[in-house]
């Protein structure tokens, strides 16, 4: 109840995206998880194949964030939004009534392609519109988000009983009531011209070298972050010998995130710098991994401080991530910023994914835990540093940040 009440003190169009995102990972979570064995299993494909289908939806979403980016900041965020959804209930479709590798990989194009385009521009709709309530109100993001992600998968195994087609069939239609109800609700804000080219925004947003910074030390919070749901739900399975072990660790994400998020965004907020809670999150971040090395029981007690971590950290830095330039570029902003943890996503995934394989041949079963420990803690350090150095934005305020940059 109280979540519903602080949302109720937003502005519309803040509470229609609020809800669009509980929608779009519910959709999203309710089929994603079962396209793999979906593709290997009913379809009879190889795992190469299974791989190419699932490789080319991320990297037409990872790749192209900057194009959904800079298309909000020259169409504006509303179409953007609208596009990415009707986008998505397309691709989501052919999932459903497609079974041949041409349209599986239409498919995974368009799936792709809509969460570049509507990801980079909801934040920045976002954060357009909540003023001077920007961490709260991605606060309340998170909390909706992290719902639909605990939502979308328990939903998606219940149809599955059903078959594959009716789970990707519920899926697009989420995401088609989506569209209509931000084509008909969501208000047009006028768009200001940034004054040159797509290029020279690129080029703008590339030369500012404290967001480059900023970016690159926020390598740790999505590589950790993306534990949820590798290393965490293997590490669940080994100390409990039960498969739906990994659910629990989205069920307590979930919990803590409706009791806490909002709590702790607030009582951080009047105390101290943004920076300083960003890399006090990631350290919560990284000490999340060190409890698996003490008992595998543990497990469950570095889910809870993992996402504690994010709570901490992540309102702020969605916060902050306008201010380091022009407002009329915050579009772009946010699109480069998830190219990078796109890549960083990738390459801790890949990282993490090796230090499993070792650690089970060498006996070092703590191996993958503690290089997750030492990221974050790194990345915590060099967001406490450039925040020493006097490089970050205290407050997300675009016209200091932008003389500054």
């Amino acid at each position: 109840m109280r979540t519903w009440r602080e949302m109720r003190g937003f502005p519309l169009a803040v509470q229609l995206l609020l809800v669009n995102q509980l929608g779009v990972n519910t959709g999203f979570y309710l089929l994603i998880p079962y396209l793999a064995t979906h593709l290997g299993e009913n379809l009879g494909m190889s795992a190469a194949v299974v791989g190419i289908v699932l490789g080319v939806r991320n990297l037409s979403q990872q790749g192209l964030f900057i194009i959904g980016g800079s298309a909000a900041d020259r169409l504006g965020a509303r179409g953007v939004i609208i596009a990415g959804c009707a986008l998505r209930t397309v691709g989501f479709g052919l999932f459903a009534l497609g079974d041949g590798l041409p349209v599986l990989l239409a498919a995974s194009v368009l799936s792709g392609l809509a969460g570049a385009l509507f990801n980079p521009a909801v934040r920045a709709y976002l954060a357009q519109e909540s003023g001077e309530r920007k961490a709260e109100a991605f606060a309340l993001f998170n909390v909706f988000a992290t719902t639909g992600a605990l939502i979308g998968p328990l939903l998606g195994s219940a149809l599955l009983l059903v078959d594959f087609r009716t789970s990707a069939l519920t899926a697009a239609g989420i995401f088609a009531v989506l569209t209509v109800a931000q084509a008909l609700v969501l208000p047009a804000r006028e768009v200001e011209p940034t004054g040159s080219g797509v290029l020279g925004d690129w080029r703008e947003v590339l030369g500012n070298r404290a967001f480059l910074a900023f970016a690159l030390a926020m390598v740790g919070m999505f590589t950790l972050e993306n534990q949820l749901y590798l290393l965490l739900p293997d590490g669940a399975r080994e100390a409990t010998g039960w498969d739906g072990a990994a659910g629990l660790v989205f069920l307590i994400g979930t919990v803590a995130n409706l009791a806490l998020q909002l709590r702790i965004t607030r009582t951080l907020k009047s105390r101290g710098s943004r920076p300083r809670w960003i890399a006090t999150g990631l350290a919560v971040m990284g000490l999340a991994f060190l409890p698996p090395l003490l008992g595998a029981p543990l497990v469950l007690l570095s889910a809870l401080l993992l996402y504690l971590g994010i709570m901490i950290a992540s309102p702020f830095v969605m916060e902050l991530i306008p201010g380091f330039g022009r407002p009329e570029l915050t579009g772009t902003y946010f699109g480069i910023f998830y190219v990078v943890s796109g890549i960083a996503a990738a390459v801790g995934n890949a990282v993490v994914g090796w230090a499993m394989d070792a650690g089970e041949r060498g006996g070092h079963e703590g191996l993958p835990w503690m290089c997750c420990a030492a990221v974050g803690l790194a990345s915590a350090g060099a967001v406490a540093w450039l925040h020493r150095r006097g490089v970050l934005p205290v407050h997300a305020d675009p016209v200091r940040a932008g003389a500054r940059a």
